[in-house]
């Protein structure tokens, strides 16, 4: 057989080349008048269709919550030993899971308002700058 009776090669028709017998890219067609096809917003919309969200995100946050729950029942159950507590004069006996809950819940307190002072802090420094 000679190289000139070769067949042609393959454009990805139908009619071409098996299918799933490679990677074969649809033939470009140019974006419509006024748009580009290198905005990140149409790139982001049209490469990956399952990119996470908002509802994800709280969807993943609900599910995560949910098992801290879980351990939090199981942590009560199994510690119900009751202990003395003592705590800048007041003294007591209570469960010792719900001792270390409160101290757990006073550390957090503790956090969320350092936190929420430093996002204050921050936000005035931009509003001054804004103003400058």
């Amino acid at each position: 057989m000679s190289d000139d009776a070769a067949p042609p090669p393959s454009t990805g028709s139908p009619t071409g080349s098996p299918a799933g017998s490679g990677p074969e890219a649809p033939p470009a067609s140019p974006p419509p008048s006024g748009q580009t096809s290198t905005s990140p917003q149409s790139q982001s919309r049209t490469e990956d269709p399952l990119r996470g969200s908002r509802t994800s995100g709280i969807w993943v946050a609900v599910v995560g919550l949910g098992l801290v729950l879980l351990l939090l029942v199981i942590f009560i159950a199994q510690n119900t030993q009751t202990v003395n507590v003592a705590f800048l004069g007041w003294e007591g006996t209570a469960p010792l899971s719900v001792t270390l809950l409160a101290a757990a819940v006073g550390g957090l307190f503790l956090a969320v308002a350092a936190g929420t002072l430093r996002i204050l802090q921050l936000r005035r420094r931009v509003r001054r700058d804004k103003k400058a």
